[in-house]
């Protein structure tokens, strides 16, 4: 058995397998001093002698033993006692990625097939069929942003959220690329692991704050990669209306609105947080390049020197605890009869 670096993984615990027994040991001499005192209250001391002579105070001092052993190993074993090492192999489930799907609507354009938001779903699922490995989540967003999936191993499950998302999904109209990077980051896990997002967007952050929040996350250790949809030269943005209808979406000027990727603002997202931006392409192909990135981020974190965790061996003392417990409770307080050849 591997014995290096023993310690504590819980060490606030030790102080009950110092205190409880002294507590313990106090308990029992005050409850030997009250017994005593009310067995005088029943007979003179000769007669009581007479009385106890089965008792067998050396019985009652060994369970007395037995239990301050028993309450110091439940210190021990809720302290958690480590010792030898094994290497952390988180790793090898993968990266944990959560990617931001813009579903506002200007999202409906076409000047990619079929749409905007079509494109970048199907480029999602492609990716996802190729990763399969380590967890993903899925955040939709448009004037607000919601987690549609958390992380999660269940591709089938974030499969289904993904086809569940329209540009109807968010109500609130818009485009807060910075909520929807927030968002993200509050769904990843917050320990030593890497905290990839994955922003699809065209580009088009109305609200002004993806790169500021995107520096801010980059202090975090957040890396965000950005994929844009669409092209330079944009295309209008035509919706349904209530009645089924094909219908220009304009602004309050009337005119119809032009809805063009903008790759310098994701750009710059993406160099905040030492990623990498990509534009989708007519097949997905900018997400398979991230995909690439990953692989890469995943192998680096492979070649490293992986993190040593000391081994549990809290059930060793709580298996001691077990088993003075039940010997303590096959011990009788009586001495017995002198004819018995045993104790």
């Amino acid at each position: 058995m591997n014995v290096a670096h023993p310690h504590f993984a819980e060490p606030r615990w030790l102080w009950l397998a110092l205190v409880g027994p002294l507590l313990l040991l106090l308990l029992q001499r005050y409850s030997a001093w009250r017994r005593n005192r009310q067995l005088a209250r029943i007979a003179a001391p000769d007669f009581l002698d007479e009385l106890t002579r089965s008792h067998s105070a050396v019985r009652r001092s060994l369970k007395n033993i037995l239990l301050v052993l028993a309450v110091m190993g439940m210190g021990v074993a809720l302290a958690r006692p480590q010792w030898g090492e094994q290497a952390e192999s988180s790793y090898l489930l993968g990266q944990d990625i959560v990617f931001l799907l813009d579903c506002s609507r200007s999202m409906l354009a076409t000047d990619v097939n079929p749409s905007r938001l079509q494109r970048a779903k199907l480029a999602v699922l492609d990716f996802i069929q190729r990763q399969r490995r380590g967890r993903i989540g899925l955040v939709a967003f448009a004037g607000q942003a919601f987690l549609q999936c958390p992380l999660t191993f269940d591709y089938g499950a974030f499969q289904d959220s993904l086809r569940d998302i329209d540009a109807k999904t968010i109500p609130v109209p818009g485009t807060d690329v910075g909520r929807a990077l927030d968002e993200g980051f509050r769904a990843l896990d917050k320990s030593e692991r890497q905290k990839l997002l994955v922003l699809i967007t065209d580009g088009e952050d109305l609200e002004k704050g993806g790169v500021r929040v995107a520096e801010e996350l980059a202090k975090k250790g957040a890396v965000v990669f950005t994929i844009g949809v669409g092209t330079p030269t944009g295309a209008e943005i035509q919706i349904l209306t209530a009645q089924g209808k094909p219908e220009w979406v304009r602004d309050t000027k009337g005119e119809v609105v032009h809805s063009r990727l903008d790759e310098p603002t994701l750009r710059a997202i993406a160099l905040a947080t030492h990623g990498a931006y990509y534009p989708l392409g007519a097949i997905g192909e900018g997400l398979g390049k991230v995909r690439l990135d990953v692989e890469n981020l995943s192998n680096q974190s492979v070649s490293g020197p992986a993190r040593k965790l000391g081994v549990d061996r809290f059930y060793i003392p709580l298996a001691i605890l077990l088993g003075v417990l039940v010997i303590e409770s096959l011990i009788g307080t009586r001495r017995r009869p002198a004819n018995s050849k045993s104790l």
